[in-house]
């Protein structure tokens, strides 16, 4: 008498799926990618568009109702003498912060590649990464406290002789204000601390890539330390320099928290979009003020992709 064929255990759901999924790879990446891809779609694209739709709107002055007609008098505005100081204040702060980042960081930046090894390369890292972990707004606010008439910065330089120079200073209008905390050079100073871990860290990294071998080639050919940091080293950090600039720069082009809290009250864009959709109730225009800085860190982005920027982030 033959024996009774064995029967095989019925395969549960997930033998199934999972011999699925080995069949058929392409259908497991789609489901993995569908969702964070319909996020990406619907909320994030899906507001910017909603955000520039608004922009091609126009408010009525009469009544304060946003009227849904395609037109391009709110861009029209902004080439208005108050919306386009906004513009070129912040462009022009944006490209200091930046500016003032990049050469406050590169030594920084250098030390930690060429030199820093072991405890002090960790060092190096936690004292870069420190700051981030403490909350913006405090951050902030401690520095309104130091830069206050009352703050430590006052009071150092009166101790140091420097008081009536700092006063003297205070009442020139480019640097303008009652202490450093309501002063332009004040909002300029917070923005530089703020984002400078954003410029060291693509820097570094940069700086590390560069090979020793070609260092010591540039010095085998006789070159001088000045000559090989300009010829081999800086253009080989290049990429990292541009990469911490898209940091700096898209950041400080679009916060309006620091403006608010430090300095004179100027306008920012950020804070500009702050007050129109908020306090002003004008959509458009608020909209068409976001819409500046995309753009602006469109052009931007196309020309650090071309430099290289993208390798050293």
């Amino acid at each position: 008498m033959r024996d009774a064929p064995a029967i095989l255990p019925e395969r549960g759901l997930a033998d199934r799926l999972t011999a699925t999924f080995w069949r058929h790879p392409r259908l497991l990446l789609i489901l993995l990618l569908a969702p964070p891809l319909l996020w990406l779609g619907v909320v994030y694209l899906g507001s910017l568009a909603a955000l520039l739709l608004q922009s091609f709107y126009a408010i009525d002055e009469f009544s304060g109702v946003v009227v849904p007609e395609f037109t391009l008098k709110t861009y029209a505005d902004l080439l208005r003498a108050q919306n386009l100081d906004i513009i070129l204040r912040t462009l022009l702060m944006a490209s200091l912060v930046t500016l003032a980042s990049a050469l406050i960081a590169f030594p920084i930046a250098y030390f930690a590649a060429r030199y820093a090894r072991g405890r002090w390369k960790a060092l190096f890292y936690l004292g870069v990464m420190l700051p981030l972990w403490s909350s913006y707004l405090v951050k902030v606010y401690a520095w309104k406290l130091i830069l206050a008439r009352e703050g430590i910065i006052t009071w150092f330089a009166d101790h140091a002789g420097a008081g009536p120079l700092l006063a003297r200073a205070l009442d020139e209008q480019w640097f303008g204000g009652s202490s450093l905390s309501t002063s332009p050079v004040g909002t300029f100073i917070v923005f530089v601390y703020i984002w400078m871990p954003y410029m060291i860290l693509p820097m570094q990294v940069a700086l590390e890539r560069v090979p020793n071998t070609m260092l010591e080639a540039s010095v085998d050919l006789g070159a001088s330390r000045v000559q090989t940091f300009r010829t081999v080293v800086l253009p080989l950090a290049l990429p990292g320099i541009v990469a911490g600039s898209i940091f700096t720069f898209s950041l400080t082009l679009g916060d309006y928290i620091i403006p608010q809290i430090i300095g004179n009250s100027a306008r920012f864009i950020g804070l500009a979009v702050y007050q129109f959709q908020g306090t002003a109730g004008n959509l458009p225009l608020a909209a068409a003020f976001a819409v500046v800085p995309i753009v602006i860190m469109l052009v931007y982005l196309a020309i650090a992709k071309r430099m290289g920027a993208f390798d050293a982030i």
